[in-house]
């Protein structure tokens, strides 16, 4: 079983693939200085596996590493993600 993390910059996301098929992603917008997380998708059949977590892991650790941006969480699960992980909050914005 092959497992990618990737940042598609062309398409504005962050990708989960297992053996090549799409599992998750995490879409988004950059205004300004700020990083919009605007939706999160999980393939239907494999929900409740923690892809999505695993994804917008990835994607705010890229951001955090990788950019002087901010977040702004948009889709109600980025939200949920941070509430659940209290110690990045830092990285939110309005």
């Amino acid at each position: 079983m092959t497992r990618k993390l990737v940042h598609e910059t062309d398409a504005h996301r962050y990708t989960l693939r297992i053996d090549g098929d799409l599992v998750a992603a995490a879409d988004y917008t950059v205004n300004g200085n700020a990083v919009s997380f605007t939706h999160t998708f999980t393939s239907p059949m494999l929900r409740g596996k923690g892809y999505a977590a695993e994804v917008v892991t990835f994607a705010i650790d890229d951001v955090e590493s990788t950019t002087t941006l901010r977040v702004v969480p948009m889709c109600w699960y980025v939200g949920k993600w941070f509430d659940e992980h209290p110690e990045r909050a830092g990285l939110l914005t309005r």
